[in-house]
């Protein structure tokens, strides 16, 4: 065989799929899918998908076959249910270990579970594989610290990234929306003591360009920054003219969130994160007052994005320990706070958002999670949170109409309530029984009791 056969034949062999129908080791190739043929627009897109939740380091991809199939299960009957997976990190690989060498092996389990699940997949472009953030390339060598991981490429990369941003587009062509990075995670001007927004505003108009061209119907959005607000009482801020009884809004967030939507290319749709409480772990008034927060950011970023559809990536409603867990309150307070969050949320004019699902890799206890571990046979059961995120879904969808219910005024400001033309939503914000009268009907609710009804 001739030197320029041999060539294009290892040339092709080289841009098979290995086992499992990864791409470790394999070349750069544009046209590659995983699962699916190559087709343009599988499906009209919508820029909204509802009401979800994100996958983290520990999911329900892998574990005990039996307890993997339950979760499945659970989630078929959900079928749509918006699943959210990131390309590196949270249970994913290094996506390109070596310019032009990929190893899709966890993003490809991922996305066949959401795929199994019935599930509308979305994936973040977040992080950066080492050799654009200026680290050693090879997996073997990936630093997975956090300081590691929250590090943006350099700017001679970001074109790098924009083309493994559209290798993934191209390998599942069944995703049709793509969130562009996370938290501005290494965007940050020390000099100036702010966000880089301009920084992030390049890469991402870099990689909204690169996703169209793979397919102009990919729906793409960012910029996925904390809406961060402040303690009032502990940094007093005068000229703060977007406050309120939750504090004050951090400007800086809200310069860069300005500069990226002045200068941004396009979006389908506006990606904001944040928790109820301020940076100070501070819950103003109180846990429950303090999800209107939700409420007020929500109508603040949709006067200025045109009526873009909003998501909200991730939303907190309890402050985190040292060790990032949250596991201070009864799971029944927490689910109520969460509900009272979701509500503030959909009051604000957002009609998606993504649960961050903290599951544990074993054990039987899971505080905050929608499903126990996969790692024994008993596991995958369904947890409160998850009948929330998932009744919550089903119930308001993205483009209902929402309807206002009559309260009892003695009633009101015990209970937090959201409604369409079925379905009622009642959360107690008491930790003691009360009686409520909501749209007509009188009724008992337990301490912190979330209760549905039918209209």
């Amino acid at each position: 065989m001739g030197a320029a056969a041999l060539a294009l034949v290892l040339t092709l062999l080289n841009t098979l799929p290995s086992n499992g129908g990864s791409t470790a080791g394999t070349s750069r190739d544009g046209d590659k899918v995983h699962g699916t043929p190559r087709v343009s627009s599988p499906g009209s897109a919508e820029p909204d998908v509802g009401w979800g939740f994100t996958h983290t380091q520990f999911s329900a991809d892998a574990g005990d076959a039996s307890a993997v199939d339950r979760v499945e299960g659970l989630l078929s009957k959900d079928a749509g249910l918006p699943q959210n997976q990131h390309i590196m990190g949270w249970g994913a690989g290094n996506p390109e270990p070596v310019e032009g060498r990929y190893d899709f092996t966890e993003m490809d389990r991922r996305i066949d579970f959401m795929r199994a699940s019935g599930a509308t997949p979305v994936v973040t472009l977040c992080c950066a594989p080492d050799w654009m953030k200026g680290g050693k390339p090879g997996s073997d060598n990936t630093d997975w610290s956090r300081s590691a991981l929250e590090t943006a490429p350099d700017r001679a990369h970001y074109k790098d990234f924009a083309a493994l941003a559209a290798t993934v587009a191209k390998r599942y062509p069944d995703v049709r929306h793509f969130i562009v990075w996370n938290e501005f995670k290494g965007f940050w001007n020390n000099a100036e003591a702010r966000w880089d927004h301009e920084g992030y505003t390049e890469l991402y108009n870099l990689v909204h360009k690169a996703l169209k061209k793979v397919d102009k119907d990919i729906m793409v959005g960012g910029p996925y920054l904390v809406m961060d607000s402040l303690d009032p009482r502990q940094k007093p801020d005068a000229s703060a003219t977007f406050k309120g009884p939750w504090g004050a809004m951090d400007q800086r967030v809200l310069d860069a969130f300005d500069y990226w939507n002045a200068h941004k290319a396009g979006a389908d749709f506006v990606v904001v994160d944040g928790s109820s409480y301020t940076k100070d772990d501070e819950l103003l008034p109180d846990e429950f007052a303090a999800t209107d927060k939700f409420t007020a950011v929500g109508t603040w970023v949709r006067a200025r994005t045109d009526g873009l559809p909003l998501w909200w990536a991730e939303y907190y409603v309890e402050p985190a320990d040292g060790n990032d867990d949250r596991t201070g309150w009864s799971e029944t307070r927490r689910e109520a706070v969460q509900a009272a969050g979701l509500i503030a949320m959909a009051k604000g004019g957002a009609s998606s958002g993504f649960y961050w699902n903290p599951e544990k890799e074993k054990g039987t206890d899971c505080a905050g999670c929608l499903w126990t571990p996969t790692s024994s046979g008993g596991g995958g059961k369904a947890l409160p949170m998850y009948d929330l995120v998932s009744r919550f879904g089903a119930a308001f969808p993205p483009g209902t109409k929402y309807r206002t219910v009559p309260v009892a005024p003695d009633d009101r400001p015990h209970v937090r309530v959201l409604a369409d033309d079925k379905a009622v939503l009642v959360v107690n914000v008491l930790d003691r029984p009360i009686d409520a009268q909501v749209d007509g009907k009188r009724f008992a609710l337990g301490a912190y009791e979330v209760k549905w009804i039918s209209r």
